[in-house]
């Protein structure tokens, strides 16, 4: 309850144990579920379970159903036309990437986004193609058909151009990366990508940022140079640019340099008047439309020698079957493409749905698009922040703006793709240098991350430098390992802390900053108790104690072994004084390490005369190391689990603390491990059930009435004051201090 007119509350219970509070309040009931109950409610189907599966698989039902025509159908138009245009303009440049004819990247703007209109869940992203994965299949294309030199020897390849071919390697790498992400989604196994950390995500896509400029400055500089792929391929691109550098295209570069700046700067009005703007300004459509009629006019191509588009074939092909021989040869690098591809569509997805208060299934993501677009030679899509944010701007409220996307970018493929056929490609190239700002520009976050957390600092360095040396697919499995590598050193050499009360409250801090009971100690344990930490976690409490608790054992039953033999030989007698020395002779202490294991047993006390205070000063001359604390409370609150080894490691530390004479007391310990305790025999005549309680104030409340004379010695730092209420059922409320005007307990 409330205290009147102050901010503080009272609370009368009893303190309780696990015990006494399993005894006094029964827990409910609960029918556990078997393997077999799971089984046979997963294969139940039902009118209520088939409808949710309908709109699980089609989710477009769920929307279009509801889709509210005078408020959406004017944005979503005026949102497709934009994001078509911009698509068409990407599509092309992104394939270059890929390095494929640019007019395959129209059919990767076209045949996902049909597809994800019906099996995607979200309603904001853009599906098509995604810079990242064009160049992850480009290395596979170059790889299986190099630009120089002769193709993989592969059955299929045979009377095909070189262009055919790599059609036919990107489409069916695109169908196994799809087939991967398909048999994630009906496996429900979405939640992999959970395991690409924020930070690992930007090391990696800054590292494919780098990737990207370089592949592009060949189209930018006007000169050919050779895919290569694999470990260090970026170093050796940069070496053969430098080599011909002499050779660049001057025309290029300075249509290059125009469209990046011009691009560029309107981005960043775009950016600084966004409220202002009814839409954003197309730039590069824009200068795309004059640099293609520029080019036109003055015949770029013949006069200056300008690589261009070419002639842009209208209509689509006949769809393709996937080559088995390429998927052989593939299936490491489809694995890359087919996380990435979902991971990058899924955080994009994720950060729209909830700015716009709706829920997207991960698992669906993995099903829809790459199988069905590869079928009709389109290469891996995804989606990109910059093509979704353009569609979500402009006023895009449903994938209807998608549905309206693929239409232009249909349009362009069957009647007006010949106007694009004197674009230069250097004008594709610098569309997609100035498009790598925002990736870039992640390179900010580095001094952030070494204030804030610097092991994820190192998650972002290596990650971002593997991916740039090994290449991408190698440098994913690098960052990957390196992430979870950091997350095992964290849980395996946590920040363990002893504890300290706060004055007049049952709270609990770090010892560091308050002070602390004497005879007591605290030990939080921070982390999953398991077989990498249990050794590091005996080490810190042991440091935290101040002493062994296994050497000071063997201490003291060598103390017991050599008072037994004094005795026997009469150099030792017990008087109403205690033990008196009767030999002249200077006693020394046995070294005698036999029978090792006896020095491990509890000391015994039954063959002699009374028990030894360990504390004061022993017979004979006889040392052993004193122990000052008689209290240790283990904090459990944050061990989530206890595996067989861990629970091992930790009754033999208990045993060793319990007979060296120390209480331990196991508190906020979760109910499924002290289930697994019970299950697993973890109790016997040493370590019992009564050494649990709910909470540390409950088990400091029952050391205090055990060893009253803790709370008449003072502290270093003087005498610590807690109030607490704690009520016997059997006599109401009643307090220590019967002075007191309230009932309460003071230690």
């Amino acid at each position: 309850m409330m205290r009147p007119g102050a901010k503080q509350y009272v609370v009368a219970r009893p303190r309780y144990s696990e015990e006494s509070f399993a005894e006094e309040h029964e827990k409910v009931y609960r029918h556990r579920k078997t393997i077999l109950d799971h089984v046979k409610q997963y294969f139940t189907c039902d009118a209520k379970r088939t409808k949710n599966a309908a709109l699980s698989l089609l989710p477009f039902i769920g929307w279009i159903k509801n889709y509210q025509v005078k408020e959406w159908l004017l944005g979503d138009i005026v949102s497709g036309v934009s994001t078509g245009l911009v698509a068409v303009l990407q599509g092309l440049a992104y394939c270059l990437l890929a390095s494929l004819p640019p007019w395959y990247g129209l059919f990767s703007a076209f045949f996902p986004v049909i597809m994800y209109f019906f099996l995607g869940t979200s309603r904001h992203i853009s599906v098509g193609p995604f810079p990242v994965l064009s160049l992850m299949i480009g290395s596979v294309v170059t790889r299986l058909v190099p630009d120089e030199g002769l193709p993989m020897n592969i059955t299929a390849f045979n009377g095909l151009t070189t262009d055919e071919q790599r059609v036919l390697v990107a489409s069916s790498v695109t169908f196994l990366a799809g087939l991967m992400q398909l048999a994630m989604g009906i496996l429900q196994v979405g939640f992999v990508v959970m395991y690409l950390s924020d930070t690992l995500v930007s090391g990696f896509t800054t590292a494919a940022a780098i990737h990207i400029l370089v592949s592009q400055l060949k189209f930018v500089l006007g000169m050919q140079v050779p895919g290569i792929s694999g470990p260090l391929a970026l170093i050796y691109t940069l070496e053969i640019i430098f080599n011909k550098i002499t050779s660049t295209n001057v025309c290029d570069v300075v249509m290059s340099l125009v469209i990046i700046m011009v691009v560029f700067i309107v981005k960043e009005l775009n950016d600084r008047y966004k409220s202002k703007l009814p839409v954003p300004i197309p730039i590069e459509v824009i200068m795309t439309v004059i640099a293609c009629g520029v080019s036109y006019a003055f015949d770029f191509s013949t006069r200056f020698g300008v690589d261009v588009v070419g002639d842009i074939p209208k209509g689509y092909e006949s769809p393709v079957a996937p080559n088995l021989q390429i998927f052989q040869e593939t299936a490491v690098d489809a694995f890359p493409i087919a996380i990435v591809g979902f991971a990058v569509a899924f955080s994009v997805a994720k950060v729209y749905a909830l700015k716009h208060d709706y829920t997207i299934d991960g698992n669906q993501e993995c099903v829809v698009c790459n199988m069905f677009g590869a079928s009709f030679k389109s290469f891996a899509a995804s989606t990109a922040l910059s093509r979704s944010a353009v569609q979500e701007s402009t006023g895009g409220k449903t994938q209807v703006a998608g549905l309206l996307s693929a239409v232009i970018v249909m349009i362009v493929t069957l009647a007006i793709g010949f106007l694009l056929n004197p674009l230069p490609t250097s004008v594709l190239g610098a569309v997609v240098i100035v498009n790598l700002k925002g990736m870039l520009m992640q390179f900010r976050e580095v001094p952030y991350l070494w204030r804030r957390d610097k092991p994820d600092c190192v998650v972002w360095i290596l990650t971002c430098i593997a991916a740039i040396l090994l290449g991408l697919d190698l440098g994913l499995a690098a960052g990957l390992g390196v992430e979870l590598i950091s997350v095992v050193l964290r849980t395996q050499f946590p920040r363990c802390s002893v504890l300290a009360n706060i004055s007049g409250t049952d709270i609990y801090k770090d010892r560091k900053d308050y002070i602390s009971v004497k005879g007591v100690k605290i030990f939080r344990i921070p982390s999953p108790i398991f077989f990498a930490n249990i050794e590091f976690l005996r080490t810190k409490l042991v440091e935290a104690l101040g002493f062994n608790p296994l050497r000071v054992l063997r201490k003291r039953n060598k103390a017991l072994r050599m008072i037994r033999k004094l005795l026997k030989r009469g150099e030792l007698q017990w008087t109403s004084k205690g033990f008196l020395n009767t030999s002249c002779k200077p006693i020394k202490e046995s070294e005698d390490d036999s029978k090792m294991e006896e020095l491990d047993l509890p000391t015994d006390f039954k063959d002699l005369p009374a028990r030894i205070d360990w504390n004061a000063e022993l017979p004979a001359d006889l040392t052993a190391p004193r122990v000052e604390i008689h209290s240790l409370i283990l904090d459990f609150a944050a061990v989530s689990f206890l595996d067989i080894s861990a629970l091992k490691g930790l009754k033999t530390l208990l045993r060793e603390l319990i007979r060296v004479e120390v209480e331990v007391y196991i508190v906020a310990c979760d109910p499924y491990i002290l289930e697994k305790l019970h299950n697993c025999h973890f109790f016997d005549d040493e370590v019992r059930p009564s050494m649990f309680f709910l909470t540390i104030h409950d088990a400091m409340l029952h050391i205090l009435e055990k060893h009253p004379a803790s709370t008449q010695k003072k502290s270093d730092h003087g005498k610590i004051l807690t109030t607490v209420t704690v009520h016997h059922p059997s006599v109401g409320l009643r307090s220590r201090d019967r002075n007191a005007p309230e009932p309460e307990t003071k230690f």
